[in-house]
């Protein structure tokens, strides 16, 4: 069974494909939206999970441990849909909120929405 952190959660699209597949148990979610909370407390068994409304406030050290993270971070600063100003867009730099957290907790595996524009800013010299 692997053990997965469901960040930016919304309603819960990673969540659905990973239930569909089996041998997945979510162990956690954060999402700051209070009507895709709801959507998505309506949609799944939380009871015996934990909850964060804001993954600024997180501390990875009072998380439970779990073997991946999974999530669609804030995605417009980097869409070719968008403006494009990835990391100078506020929305941009919750992409390290993951990275604060996983290297802490130190899954084994990170599964993250791709969006086009993101990897160019990564490599950049303005990450």
């Amino acid at each position: 069974m692997i053990r997965y952190f469901d960040i930016f959660a919304g309603i819960g699209g990673f969540r659905s494909g990973l239930e569909q597949a089996g041998g997945f148990e979510c162990v956690g979610y954060c999402e700051v939206d209070k009507y895709a909370k709801q959507a998505y407390e309506a949609l799944y068994d939380t009871s015996k999970e934990v909850y964060y409304d804001d993954t600024r406030t997180i501390d990875p050290e009072t998380m439970p441990d779990f073997d991946l993270i999974c999530g669609g971070f804030p995605c417009q600063s980097f869409s070719i849909a968008g403006k494009r100003r990835g990391f100078d867009d506020t929305r941009g730099t919750l992409f390290f909120e993951i990275a604060r957290i996983a290297a802490i907790k130190r899954p084994k595996y990170l599964l993250l929405e791709n969006v086009p524009g993101l990897w160019f800013e990564l490599c950049s010299n303005r990450a």
